[in-house]
């Protein structure tokens, strides 16, 4: 039986999985994406900082902070509306969310079979390769189903 909550992980997985098809080429300009934008209309510097009120070294210091790293997501939303557009920010899966739980659970179900099977070894009944691959195989997949309260904690 499928709970409300293994449901809402599945619906949360499936917009962060779509969200990051969508983006998954999508990188940062050289320039910056402010700096990119105002070029892009044809705008000016000066033009931009008196749509915003604020001062021509001012663009040029959030054009500097954002290739940086430093500008704020409430400065960008200001920017892009000043320009006419709309700023976007989002954190997505490198792949897919069922790929970095995979990822995660095998982790850490090598690291259990490891530290077991050198306690084994101490006592001369250590495992082959296959069968070390086998339990690894098979912790991974219970940790996937039932994933215990560690599993995000380093192994």
């Amino acid at each position: 039986m499928t709970s409300v909550k293994d449901t809402a992980k599945r619906q949360y997985a499936r917009t962060l999985n779509s969200a990051a098809s969508q983006v998954a080429d999508l990188k940062a300009p050289r320039e910056g994406w402010i700096s990119t934008m105002r070029k892009a209309l044809g705008m000016s510097a000066p033009e931009l900082a008196k749509r915003m009120g604020v001062t021509k070294p001012a663009i040029y210091q959030a054009e500097r902070k954002e290739r940086d790293g430093g500008v704020t997501l409430g400065h960008m939303e200001r920017l892009a509306e000043a320009m006419g557009g709309k700023f976007v920010y989002a954190i997505v899966p490198d792949g897919q969310v069922e790929d970095i739980l995979r990822d995660q659970a095998r982790a850490k179900a090598e690291a259990v079979v490891r530290r077991a099977s050198a306690q084994m070894a101490l006592e001369n009944q250590s495992l082959s390769s296959d069968q070390m691959r086998e339990e690894i195989d098979r912790l991974a997949e219970q940790l996937l189903r039932e994933r215990p309260s560690d599993f995000w904690k380093a192994s």
